[in-house]
């Protein structure tokens, strides 16, 4: 399946808040995702994402259709030269190989973009297909926590993945992107 990835719009309003307005995708993220989403949610998330140069967070669009979200978020301080990515996808395009080519892209942008030698993710214990997305992508699995991360009243491991600007080699050799 075809796919941009595109800066947001203000137009995405609708089909952002269709999409994320989803329990399963809130339960792979953070808390600061919200579960039921709102069109305010989507406001504040379309303005935030809209307010930085290069844009940093990134629609994904399959048919001129805002379906997901990636970002780039570059640290500061000692850990500056790294970046923490973040996605999510509609739960009707799961499957379809969209997300692992997403992230390749998004390393790839995020390397020429900024000045940075190391793009992590941290997916929890329990999501088991962004841990595969990663590994497809070529991302390593540096290190995992245990019991660090209080979701939805239990205690979960914190798995550490990371692409490095060095080594970086993109997916694995059967994906085609």
């Amino acid at each position: 399946m075809e796919f941009t990835l595109r800066p947001w719009k203000e137009d995405d309003l609708e089909s952002l808040v269709l999409y994320a307005n989803n329990p399963k995708i809130a339960a792979n993220l953070r808390d600061m995702f919200p579960h039921p989403y709102t069109e305010t949610d989507g406001r504040g998330f379309i303005e935030r994402a809209t307010g930085h140069q290069p844009n940093n967070v990134l629609a994904i669009d399959v048919e001129g259709q805002a379906v997901g979200a990636i970002g780039i978020h570059p640290q500061t301080d000692i850990y500056r030269k790294n970046a923490e990515m973040g996605y999510w996808l509609a739960e009707p395009l799961w499957g379809n190989g969209i997300m692992t080519r997403a992230v390749v892209r998004m390393v790839d942008y995020g390397f020429k973009n900024w000045d940075i030698t190391r793009i992590f993710a941290v997916p929890f214990e329990t999501n088991t297909g962004s841990q595969m997305v990663l590994e497809k992508a070529g991302f390593i699995l540096e290190a995992r926590f245990e019991k660090t991360i209080y979701k939805n009243g239990q205690f979960l491991d914190e798995l550490v993945y990371a692409a490095r600007r060095n080594t970086w080699k993109g997916p694995v050799p059967k994906l085609a992107i």
